[in-house]
């Protein structure tokens, strides 16, 4: 069997870390063990539905990236303080493929004074919170597996991407379970840092494994995936799977019931009702909003006409209670 290949480096964009995994596994043919870790990001799972999981507002006005890995599961957030780990290897057909892939991490943790231990089907906990969640696919004869591990992560900010607006959806998108969590750091004997941390589950790796650079073909390649997929709001957010939207709020001027479906992440069967008085025909403008992408860009911009409809509704109000 070929040597399994080490690969580090310092790259924190969201795009080009996600990209890697899928040039790795699908453009190369070599196996490898991967250490990495993201600026403040949400990766959302493969069949998620982006709108339901993630507080879009809050992560536009913050600039944190939204990124949709090939993998299922659930969104999480990644921060300085989270380092994930990819192993990709050869496939074979095991059932305990989870605790295959996460055994050395666990005995790493544990060799930390770290009494980690794998849970339900991809978890690992220490007394019962969540510190990693894994996932994996299958790609010809290889299997990718990555997971998350919370050193330090921000808890107040996870929790502030990963609440969705106001809006009620109805998805056919795979939902996060939302589990208690905990960070590595606060169940250490020893402190130490998150480089510390990492170098030393590198050295597990090592053990069985040769370091491995990027080379000029790989980031070229790689890059080539972030411009076409990884950066996109195809992929990213418009891939979300049809979702039934409903918004409804009191405003100044009435009751705002606003109805819709997501398609591709546009807009598609709007429908705008409630006790307001209008002074044109409201299916009219509702119509106007057929198509229109679901950010809040495009929306404020859709919606700039609005007055001309409803007596006394400013855009800006609605697109702020809309994205809240």
């Amino acid at each position: 069997m070929k040597k399994f290949q080490f690969i580090t480096h310092e790259f924190n964009d969201a795009y080009f870390n996600l990209a890697s995994e899928e040039y790795l596994l699908k453009q190369t043919d070599g196996f490898y063990f991967y250490l990495w870790i993201n600026e403040p990001s949400v990766i959302v799972g493969v069949n998620q539905n982006a709108f339901q999981e993630v507080n879009l507002n809050y992560t536009e006005k913050n600039g944190i990236k939204v990124v949709r890995r090939l993998t299922g599961g659930g969104a999480v957030f990644h921060d300085y303080g989270n380092l994930c780990y990819t192993v990709i290897a050869p496939y074979e057909q095991a059932e305990n493929a989870y605790k295959t892939f996460t055994a050395p991490v666990i005995e790493y943790l544990n060799s930390l004074g770290v009494k980690a231990e794998f849970s339900g089907r991809n978890d690992i906990t220490v007394n019962g919170q969540k510190i990693s969640g894994n996932a994996q696919t299958v790609f010809a004869n290889r299997i990718m597996h990555h997971g998350t591990l919370l050193f330090s992560a921000d808890m107040s900010r996870l929790g502030d991407t990963l609440n969705p607006s106001k809006l009620k959806m109805e998805s056919k998108g795979i939902k996060s379970v939302r589990a208690r969590v905990t960070n590595i750091k606060e169940h250490l004997k020893t402190d130490m840092t998150i480089t510390e941390f990492k170098d030393g589950l590198k050295k597990v790796f090592l053990n069985n494994a040769v370091e491995h650079q990027l080379n000029e073909k790989d980031l070229t390649a790689i890059n080539k995936l972030v411009k076409e997929k990884y950066s996109t709001y195809e992929w990213n957010i418009g891939r979300s799977p049809k979702g039934k939207n409903e918004f409804s709020f009191k405003f100044n001027f009435g009751i705002l019931n606003f109805t819709f479906d997501t398609v591709n992440g546009n807009i598609e069967n709007a429908n705008i009702h409630g006790d307001f008085f209008s002074r044109k025909d409201i299916n009219e403008f509702a119509e106007k909003l057929n198509g229109v992408k679901f950010d809040r860009k495009n929306i404020l911009s859709a919606f700039s006409c609005v007055d001309e409809y409803i007596v006394g509704a400013i855009a800006i109000d609605i697109v702020n209670e809309l994205f809240r």
